[in-house]
């Protein structure tokens, strides 16, 4: 007990100091898996004299809005882990282990081969990495400490960082060497944020080493029975070609679908949890809702907007020509300047701040109003990178009303004996987003731009206004959680 005292009497800048080594961690574990993602689309469909593996366009970017998904959805398992079997903080650590074997895959085997092994081994070791990390630092805050949602803000910009950085350096190696040398940086990448995760584990003892809800021996055999199940289903279905790589985004978004309806009804249903909490996860459903919305548009970034970036903008830059894959480096750029702000004020605000669901509300407002922004660019030939920049100011704003807010809101609404997986289950919402953004991006068409972006825009502002009307019901069935 003493040791938990004293670690949390210790801060930075007056923040618990386990702070920086999560800071860290995922700093470099977003530079690997956003270095890779940015390049990802294009090494699938650029031809193969480009260095790409020729596949349709559509096929591609619905594979990338896919693989963001499962990355999501594997967050169920990395918190089962955590909960059952290794708690939150050796959790974290596996999981980078697993994600670095995956972007050593990609970068050192062949073909279609190397992208199956390769994205199986991110999507598992980030879905267990993410979940337990911000699980992690929710810890470190007690319930009510008004110093959690800068807390949080301040740990989304170390993921912004490593956002920022590792395009930048995956695309020159793109572009200059060859895709395999990006997907190797990004391996690298992850060894570094393992490195410095062991070097200061110190910070964080006393934090996430129990297991809340330890699996009894008598389950282990229906454990390993209910995982051998679930890999022969897609065996099956990969046999079967129920499953393609073209129809892969709308499986996985069916799947996170049933999944979280699941998840929510284990939830509501458990012995293990109380009546006000069952409440405060009653209270999480139209949150969990307005998220998905919010990461369908944003992670078009990935989709979507990483073909406009290549066939549509102007990477001119004083002559020189910069990679298209850059589009991933812009939004975070925004993030990096005005989280600080975000932290301070939300800081100083404390109670007086908008309520969570009023900042999740304006957060889906604002993606909206930031799709309807491409829409009078629809006749322009070459659209200038600065003006895409100003436009992603819009996205980084609101991104910072809603994602990291969210983060802190799922485990203050966290039942006890499901706090890692409340994670994965709000991970599940950015999943199915994420997904969605894959399932979409098959309907964009240069030719249909001005109602591709104008339709979404506006359907994700009414969103957010319906969210907007039922912010004080909301607010109420959270149980005092501001």
């Amino acid at each position: 007990m003493a040791t938990r005292e004293h670690t949390t009497s210790r801060t930075l800048f007056g923040h618990p100091i386990g702070l920086t080594n999560l800071f860290g961690v995922e700093l470099w574990e977003r530079f690997s898996f956003y270095g890779m993602l940015t390049i990802l689309g294009y090494y699938l469909y650029y031809s193969v004299t480009n260095g790409g593996l020729a596949l349709p366009q559509s096929t591609a970017t619905g594979i990338v809005g896919a693989y963001g998904g499962l990355v999501y959805l594997s967050t169920v398992l990395g918190g089962w882990i955590a909960d059952r079997l290794l708690g939150m903080e050796r959790t974290v650590f596996y999981g980078g282990v697993v994600v670095m074997v995956g972007h050593i895959a990609l970068a050192v085997l062949p073909g279609l081969a190397g992208v199956g092994v390769g994205l199986v081994f991110v999507a598992l070791g980030s879905g267990a990495l993410k979940a337990n990390a911000s699980s992690l630092l929710g810890t470190l805050y007690a319930k009510g400490d008004a110093r959690a949602d800068g807390g949080f803000t301040l740990f989304y910009l170390g993921i912004n960082l490593g956002a920022f950085i590792g395009p930048l350096i995956t695309g020159l190696l793109q572009t200059r060497i060859g895709f395999h040398y990006g997907f190797g940086a990004a391996a690298i990448g992850m060894a570094l944020g393992l490195i410095q995760y062991v070097a200061f584990r110190r910070n964080l003892e006393g934090h996430g080493r129990e297991v809340p809800n330890p699996l009894p021996r008598s389950a282990i055999g229906k454990a390993v029975a209910v995982f051998v199940a679930v890999l022969v289903v897609i065996a099956a279905a990969a046999a079967l070609k129920l499953v393609t790589l073209a129809n892969l985004s709308q499986v996985t978004t069916g799947v996170i679908v049933v999944a979280s309806i699941a998840y929510f009804a284990i939830m509501l249903r458990s012995p293990h949890v109380e009546a006000p909490e069952r409440v405060r996860v009653r209270a999480f459903v139209p949150l969990f809702i307005a998220n998905a919305v919010f990461w369908s548009l944003f992670q078009q970034i990935f989709t979507v907007l990483a073909v406009y970036s290549d066939e549509r903008m102007n990477w001119s830059i004083f002559g020189w020509v910069a990679p298209s894959s850059w589009i991933g480096s812009i939004e975070p750029i925004w993030i990096i300047a005005l989280s600080p702000l975000f932290a301070i004020l939300w800081t100083r605000l404390g109670n007086r701040a908008p309520t969570t669901p009023r900042k999740f509300s304006y957060g889906v407002i604002g993606m909206g109003l930031a799709f309807l922004c491409f829409v009078p660019l629809a006749g322009v030939s070459a659209v200038p990178a600065l003006v895409v920049l100003v436009i992603l100011g819009v996205f980084a704003v609101s991104e910072l009303l809603l994602s990291p807010i969210g983060l802190s809101v799922t485990t203050k609404l966290a039942p006890e004996a499901f706090r890692a997986q409340m994670m994965a289950l709000y991970f599940f919402s950015v999943g199915l987003g994420t997904s969605m953004s894959g399932v979409l991006a098959g309907y964009y068409d240069t030719a249909r731009e001005a109602a591709y972006f104008g339709i979404l825009g506006a359907v994700a502002v009414a969103a957010g206004v319906v969210v907007f009307v039922i912010a004080p019901w909301i607010s109420r069935q959270m149980e005092g959680v501001h």
